[in-house]
Parts: C-alpha cells; sequence; structure tokens
C-alpha cells in the first residue's frame, strides 16, 4: 500500500457503522487505463457539510477499516458553502494508482475517519479489442509512440521531481526535528516559556499541514521557514538576555549572602563581648553578695552588742531609756571614750540631764517613741530586713531574697 505526503485521520469504524449516502460518486467509469492520471467527480447532499481535513482514498473492494486505503487526496472546500450540492472533483496522479488489475472503489472519508459515501467498483487495465476496436494509420502509430515517449519522459521527470520534493520535505523534517529539539532543550532551561513552546510546536505542526497540501509552492514556503526561524532568533535573543537577568540576580543574591555572613560575624562579635559583659555582671553580683553577707554578719554583731549592752545596764541598776547620751569634748575622746564600744563605757558617770553638752532626745519616725542612743528597734529591723533583700546595682530595685533567680534575670536584663 503507497501513501501520500501526510496519512490521513482514519478510524476502526467498521461498514455497518458508516453512512455512504451523504456523498454521491458520478461519472465512475468500469476501468481506467493505467499511466494516465484520473479525476473523481462527486456531489455533497444538503444535509452533509465538508471539513478541511475530509479525503477521498481509493479502496481495495473488501476493505473493512478506513485504514486499509492505497493511496488518497485531500478534498477542496467549495467556495460557496451555501451551493454544496454542486459537482466537486479531485485528480490522481498517476504514480500513485495501482498497478493491478483488482477492483477499486472511489470513498469519502471525513475528518472523524468515517466513511460518508463510496462509488462503483472499476479497474486499473488497458483497454483490448473487446473493448474497444481502433483503426490507426502508420503515422498515426508513429505519433502515438512519440507520444507515448513524451509521456513516459513526462512520467520520469515527475518522478524525479516527486523524488527531489520528498528530499526536500525529508530535509524539512529533519529541520523541524531540530527546531523542536532546541525548543524542548530552552524549556528544560526556562518552565516558564513551555506555554510559549507549546504555542509554537502547534504552530509548526499547522505549517507542517499546510506545507504537504502547497507541496508544489516550495518557494513560497520557504520564506515562511525564514520568518520561523526569524521569529526562534528573536525568541533566543530575548532567552538570552533573561538569562542575563538571571545570572545579575545571582550575583546580587551572592553579595547580599556575603553582607549577611558579615553582619553575622559582627553579631556574633556582639554576642561574644555581651557574654563577656554578662560574665564581670555574674562576677558583680558574686562580690555584692559576699558583701550583703558580711554587712549581716555585722549587723549580727551589732544587734549582739546592743543586747550586751543592755544586759550591762541592767546588771548595773541602770535604766537605759532614762540615759542622756554624752558627746565627749576633744579633750575626752582620746582619753576617756573607747572606740570600740558602740554605745559608749557604761561603767561612766551619769550626767545630770540638764547638763548642757547633752543633745536632745530623739523620737522614731515609726514609733515615735525617745531613744538617745540614735537607734531604735523599728530602725533595726528595717536595716535586718534591707540585709536580707538583694538590690539591683543599676537601677536600684529591690527583690526579697527568696527571689534570686528572678534578680539574676534583671540583672542579666541590663546586659543586653
Amino acid at each position: 500500500m503507497e501513501q501520500t505526503i501526510e496519512d490521513p485521520p482514519t478510524s476502526a469504524v467498521l461498514l455497518d457503522h458508516c453512512h455512504f449516502s451523504q456523498v454521491i460518486f458520478n461519472s465512475v467509469e468500469k476501468f481506467y487505463v493505467p499511466g494516465g492520471d484520473i479525476t473523481c467527480y462527486y456531489t455533497l447532499t444538503q444535509h452533509f457539510i465538508p471539513r478541511r481535513k475530509d479525503w477521498i482514498g481509493i479502496f481495495r473492494v473488501g476493505w473493512k477499516t478506513t485504514r486499509e486505503y492505497y493511496t488518497f487526496m485531500w478534498i477542496t472546500l467549495p467556495v460557496d458553502l451555501n451551493n454544496i450540492s454542486a459537482k466537486q472533483e479531485v485528480q490522481f496522479k498517476a504514480y500513485y494508482l495501482p498497478k493491478d488489475d483488482e477492483y477499486y472503489q472511489f470513498c469519502y472519508v471525513d475528518q472523524d475517519g468515517v466513511v460518508r459515501g463510496a462509488s462503483i467498483p472499476f479497474q486499473f487495465r488497458p483497454e483490448n479489442e473487446e473493448d474497444l476496436l481502433v483503426v490507426t494509420t502508420q503515422g498515426e502509430v508513429e505519433e502515438i509512440e512519440q507520444q507515448n515517449k513524451e509521456l513516459c519522459k513526462e512520467n520520469q521527470e515527475l518522478k524525479d521531481s516527486c523524488v527531489s520534493l520528498q528530499k526536500q520535505n525529508s530535509d524539512m523534517q529533519a529541520e523541524l526535528q531540530r527546531k523542536q529539539e532546541e525548543l524542548e532543550t530552552l524549556q528544560s532551561i526556562n518552565k516558564k516559556l513551555e506555554q510559549k513552546v507549546q504555542e509554537q510546536k502547534d504552530y509548526w505542526e499547522t505549517e507542517l499541514l499546510h506545507l504537504k497540501e502547497q507541496n508544489q509552492k516550495v518557494s513560497s514556503e520557504n520564506e515562511k521557514m525564514g520568518i520561523t526561524v526569524d521569529q526562534l532568533q528573536a525568541q533566543l535573543s530575548t532567552q538570552e538576555k533573561e538569562m542575563e537577568k538571571l545570572v545579575q540576580g545571582a550575583q546580587d543574591k551572592t553579595e547580599q549572602l556575603e553582607h549577611l555572613k558579615k553582619e553575622n560575624g559582627q553579631l556574633f562579635l556582639s554576642l561574644t563581648e555581651q557574654r563577656e559583659h554578662q560574665k564581670k555582671l555574674e562576677q558583680t553580683v558574686e562580690e555584692m553578695k559576699h558583701k550583703e553577707s558580711a554587712a549581716a554578719k555585722k549587723q549580727q554583731e551589732l544587734t549582739f552588742l546592743k543586747k550586751e549592752n543592755h544586759r550591762l545596764l541592767n546588771y548595773m541598776g541602770l535604766d537605759y531609756d532614762s540615759l542622756p547620751y554624752q558627746v565627749p569634748t576633744s579633750d575626752q575622746e582620746g582619753a576617756e571614750q573607747n572606740p570600740g564600744l558602740v554605745y559608749g563605757n557604761p561603767y561612766s558617770g551619769i550626767q545630770e540631764s540638764s547638763s548642757p553638752s547633752l543633745l536632745s532626745i530623739k523620737k522614731c519616725p515609726i514609733c515615735e517613741s525617745d531613744f538617745a542612743d540614735g537607734f531604735c528597734d523599728h530602725i533595726l529591723e528595717q536595716q535586718w530586713i534591707q540585709t536580707l533583700c538583694l538590690k539591683c546595682p543599676i537601677c536600684n530595685k529591690v527583690f526579697p531574697e527568696r527571689e534570686k533567680q528572678i534578680f539574676e534575670d534583671h540583672v542579666f536584663c541590663h546586659s543586653l
């Protein structure tokens, strides 16, 4: 089975599902002489609308599906679709016709692969004496032989031209394949152009069909191919520019990464300094804890000495609250005043309360009780509470000793 440029649309639909009455073939001969072109005449019914990819094929009698065609030709759409009942025709070249004497028939197949009409059977065989009696002279015989030679020569030229056209078509198909591979490569590089590539591929397929239909107009098709190549070059140039933008963007990202690395290094150094500062603050807090502990011990010693002083005064039968505080003079400081006693020497003589050297009796700001030694139980209690509290060295905020962890977190926050 021979084929032309492109395989037509076919299907595996059986004969029972075909509609042979929608296209009627006219003037079909009982046989056709081999070596010559034949013209197929047909008429479309009113309820049938032809389409661009409908075709007429030559089938050997006994065919089962539309895939068993021997050769085919695309139909030409009517100029006036309102008058489709006019006689249409399509011509088959002698080169593609069968060479045997089997019975064949014309079949009209639409673009869905469904048969819409079929002709009566016919044969391809030469005329014989039974069919026609021809009386010729010697000059006519020589003229017929000359015409036969010219026809053979023309047939050979047509074969050579067909081979050349087939080669050109093959080259165009190879070129098309190469272009499609380039488009696929570009598609893998940039997925954003996938839609455009698909449209371009469809465009090429449409152009290929057009080239197959207009095989005799090679020059005009070459110009269209040139235009298409220019479009591809323009697209390639656009993609190269986009690639340059992507490379520039990658360089910018690299610079930003380097800048972030530098900032990260600086932040790391700053964090190291903050940690060192935190360590210093922790050392300061430890020193303050030691100082507070020492102050607490001294306060305990002071309380103990005060109690001892009360005990000694009670032992001597003296009332501590009634004793006026005696301010020593400059001459008595070295001889009589013992600097080791906080509340003075309890064994020193008692002076009159009316002495002009005595200070006035002091009062506690809390309980308003009189005291002469400069100390009250409420004041001592407040001092003792302060020794049991933790005071921030930065903002002077006071925390209870039981909230030691909160105090350390507060001090650490000042270092951030």
